[in-house]
């Protein structure tokens, strides 16, 4: 690797760290609630950072707000989903640049739009929970012209399947499970996603 990849390939991290540093501060001023809200919609289209982060950390300072963090975290995400459909839809051409590559890849975008080409709604699910970047499918679903209300409550099952998760665990167990989420979060993303496809599959073929 060359000089200047060197330097890319460090300043990123830092930059990054920087930005999870600024997200986590929130959680000590008055106006941490409504910072929530406001990176929930933003990260749906734009900010690097996942809104889990300071949901953790708020509802670890105030556990028995915990579900009430989850909800506001849900409800700001879903709408910053529908925002980055509307930037797909509406603005693509103008801001194309902007997004590839600062925000995500070629690579990534065009494997979004081989997802849609299957099933949209499954496809939106899983990012909307798992720890896919979210924000690629939700300017995409604009961008291919993704049914509008299958954006909306696919997102709204799984971010909020997503957030609850986290808010539930710090409401029943207190800080003391923080490390236990901030080490495996991934997992249990992938976990609660698996469970939550075989609910469904067990209730079709029950009927």
């Amino acid at each position: 690797m060359n000089a200047s990849g060197t330097r890319a390939a460090t300043k990123q991290p830092h930059i990054l760290r920087r930005l999870y540093d600024w997200t986590v501060r929130w959680a000590e001023r008055p106006s941490g609630a409504c910072a929530l809200f406001f990176i929930a919609v933003i990260e749906s289209s734009v900010f690097p950072v996942p809104p889990d982060v300071l949901l953790i950390a708020l509802a670890v300072g105030a556990p028995k707000r915990a579900l009430r963090f989850a909800a506001l975290c849900s409800i700001g995400s879903v709408l910053g989903g529908m925002i980055g459909y509307a930037i797909g839809w509406g603005a693509w051409q103008a801001v194309k640049g902007f997004f590839i590559p600062y925000i995500f890849s070629q690579a990534a975008f065009d494997r979004v739009a081989e997802l849609y080409q299957g099933n949209a709604f499954v496809a939106i699910l899983t990012a909307a929970f798992t720890p896919i970047p979210y924000k690629v499918f939700t300017i995409a679903a604009g961008v291919f012209g993704v049914n509008f209300w299958t954006l909306v409550f696919a997102s709204l099952i799984g971010r909020s399947g997503r957030f609850f998760a986290v808010g539930g665990l710090i409401y029943i167990f207190g800080p003391t499970v923080k490390t236990f989420i901030e080490k495996y979060f991934d997992w249990l993303a992938w976990a609660l996603l698996a469970l939550a496809i075989a609910g469904f599959v067990a209730i079709k073929y029950l009927k």
